[in-house]
């Protein structure tokens, strides 16, 4: 029923709620609401924030009538399409459950839950309820990666020997006060789930899954100061992940993301094959963010840059506007949804598929832990 409603309205436009908007800050500001506004097929019809001054205040700035301080209210409205879930990861289980079991298709931001058992449980009451999901994993839609994709199946690399991939997160000695629930590991929003899970989630996308792998985990700064205050508090979550392991094809994968230093490599990713090199590079290891550079050298010519096709970044016209902003990467999502929706197609990453990734992340823990390679 759910697939035949929003099949009928893809052909006028998609009704957005989005839970977690604030007027004054937060990545539904930053990035769902220009992105969706940008795009001629979604309407935002709702919004919710975690007060009712709040939500009252974001319904004015936003220009959206309806603001709901319930979140429950928000999912039960009949012209709501797709609910957007943009809060803190501890509260997506509830949130999502809740818009799932009203039927509606749901976008939720990364990491889908926090930890795999939560992510599995969402993925299959989606399954159950056979409503469609988008989990934000959104650097798979940004033009360079679908660059590098077809540059790969046209043989440019040969066939791919190994990849290297080395990032920087946040800087790791001041937090601000609103992200200082990241440091505690059970909130399920660190160093592992986002700048690794962001950047991993590429890796795999682009040259397959991991067999099993091998990871260090260590966290070197245990004392955090909350910028705001001054005070110092003790941190839980890792601020060094490196992995490595083999891939499906046999590739051989290696991953280093760290907390920000200076003057460190901001991301950078090789692909090495039998006939050339790919080199993908950004500021910091959110490539769901930050613009990728992607260069390559074939044969036995020199490294330099490749200009991603026009073809590509023009995809979706109506976001041109937005192009090097937060925004623009989940515009693309946004779009790709809405003509999955249409065609019956699946380009955009699911609720299962980012079971799948937490399935990794989990993998990589548990090899940390125990200082043993193990299976994915």
């Amino acid at each position: 029923m759910e697939e035949c409603t929003l099949a009928t309205q893809i052909g006028s436009r998609l009704g957005v709620g989005i839970i977690g908007v604030s007027p004054v800050r937060g990545w539904a500001a930053t990035a769902h609401i220009p992105a969706l506004r940008a795009l001629p097929n979604y309407e935002i019809r709702a919004l919710s924030g975690h007060s009712a001054e709040s939500t009252r205040a974001a319904g004015e700035l936003f220009g959206v009538r309806a603001a709901f301080s319930d979140p429950e209210q928000l999912v039960s409205q009949p012209e709501i399409d797709v609910v957007a879930v943009t809060v803190k990861v501890p509260h997506h289980r509830e949130l999502v459950s809740a818009a799932l079991a009203a039927g509606k298709a749901v976008y939720c931001e990364w990491p889908l839950g926090r930890n795999v058992d939560e992510a599995r449980g969402m993925a299959a009451l989606a399954a159950k309820r056979g409503v469609r999901t988008v989990v934000g994993l959104q650097a798979r839609q940004a033009p360079a990666i679908e660059f590098v994709q077809e540059l790969l199946r046209d043989g440019y690399v040969g066939e791919v020997l190994s990849t290297t991939m080395v990032g920087l997160s946040i800087p790791g000695d001041v937090v601000g006060q609103p992200n200082a629930y990241m440091l505690d590991k059970t909130n399920g929003a660190n160093l592992l789930t986002i700048a690794v899970g962001h950047s991993l989630d590429l890796l795999t996308y682009v040259l397959g899954e991991f067999t099993d792998l091998s990871a260090v985990s260590n966290l070197r700064r245990p004392l955090i100061t909350i910028g705001e205050t001054g005070e110092r508090i003790v941190k839980t979550a890792a601020d060094q992940i490196a992995v490595i392991g083999t891939l499906t094809s046999g590739a051989t994968a290696s991953v280093h993301v760290r907390e920000a230093v200076a003057g460190g490599t901001g991301f950078l990713w090789e692909i090495n094959g039998t006939d050339g090199t790919l080199r993908i590079t950004a500021d910091a290891a959110y490539p769901e963010i930050v613009p990728l550079t992607v260069a390559g050298a074939h044969g036995r010519s020199e490294l330099s840059e490749l200009a991603v096709p026009a073809a590509l970044t023009q995809k979706w016209p109506a976001l041109a506007g937005l192009e090097g902003a937060p925004a623009y990467n989940v515009g693309r999502a946004y779009a790709a949804f809405a003509a999955d929706i249409e065609n019956g197609t699946h380009t955009v990453p699911d609720f299962a598929d980012a079971a799948r990734r937490h399935e990794v992340l989990a993998a990589i823990e548990r090899s940390a832990a125990s200082g043993e390679r193990v299976k994915v």
